[in-house]
């Protein structure tokens, strides 16, 4: 078992290494996977959509702990989720409904309990933190915790046409899964036409192409440039699925 991170803290900010060392702390020896640490700032709706899929090439077992959380501090609620094998822990703020709308099997827990020390700006840290090592190191459930029939916030578990994230090489995700996707449909984004190929190597160099990605989503690219750059892409940019 590991403890997977997905949090838009930063990969360069001072907040990963704090939360690092409380999971030490409560779970020694305990594998740390830093699956990504720049989600779309703030953007919970892009950030659900992209977690869900990172998380279906993650093996059951592990358990994540996903902190995009700009309600932090108020009364929103704090989830611990068991999806089809894999535990999320964090916010109820719609992080993890994605996941939980399309799994065939869920139980889910809300967090009552309230440790001594607890930041209003950083519940990574103090709450999900120490709940994250209880589940993986088998201490769950417990006295901190409240058996609950559902997620407070539900966004949804249906395909999000719109960029969800783009990478340092101007690749930009949508929250569309490719496997029902036409080879033959045009996608259409910030006013240009785009067509599918295989990988974005089938084109030559600076042509904009969509395929599926490494992890099943349909993604723009640009073929030794930036799809970003080019297009003008940024998250939250509509996608549209026009027919051939």
């Amino acid at each position: 078992m590991a403890i997977v991170l997905f949090t838009d803290f930063g990969s360069s900010d001072l907040y990963v290494g704090q939360v690092e060392a409380v999971l030490e702390r409560y779970a020694p020896g305990v594998r740390i996977i830093h699956l990504l640490h720049d989600a779309p700032a703030f953007n919970v709706k892009a950030s659900a959509h992209l977690l869900a899929a990172l998380a279906q090439k993650i093996p059951r077992g592990h358990v994540f702990m996903g902190v995009v959380d700009p309600g932090v501090g108020s009364d929103r609620g704090a989830l611990v989720l068991r999806a089809d094998g894999r535990w999320f822990v964090g916010p109820d703020n719609g992080l993890f409904s994605v996941i939980a709308g399309r799994a065939a099997a869920r139980s889910c827990w809300h967090v009552t309990g309230t440790p001594a020390r607890l930041a209003p700006s950083f519940h990574g840290r103090d709450l999900f933190a120490p709940m994250a090592a209880a589940v993986a190191t088998d201490d769950f459930p417990n006295s901190n915790v409240k058996a609950s029939p559902g997620l407070q916030v539900e966004l949804g578990s249906v395909d999000l046409p719109e960029i969800i994230y783009v990478d340092h090489y101007g690749n930009a995700f949508s929250g569309i899964r490719a496997t029902d996707v036409f080879h033959d449909a045009i996608i259409t984004v910030a006013g240009r036409d785009v067509r599918h190929a295989r990988v974005f190597s089938a084109v030559e160099p600076g042509v904009a192409v969509w395929y599926e990605n490494s992890v099943g989503l349909l993604e723009i690219a640009v073929n030794q440039g930036s799809a970003a750059d080019l297009l003008g892409l940024a998250v939250g940019d509509p996608v549209e699925l026009v027919a051939p």
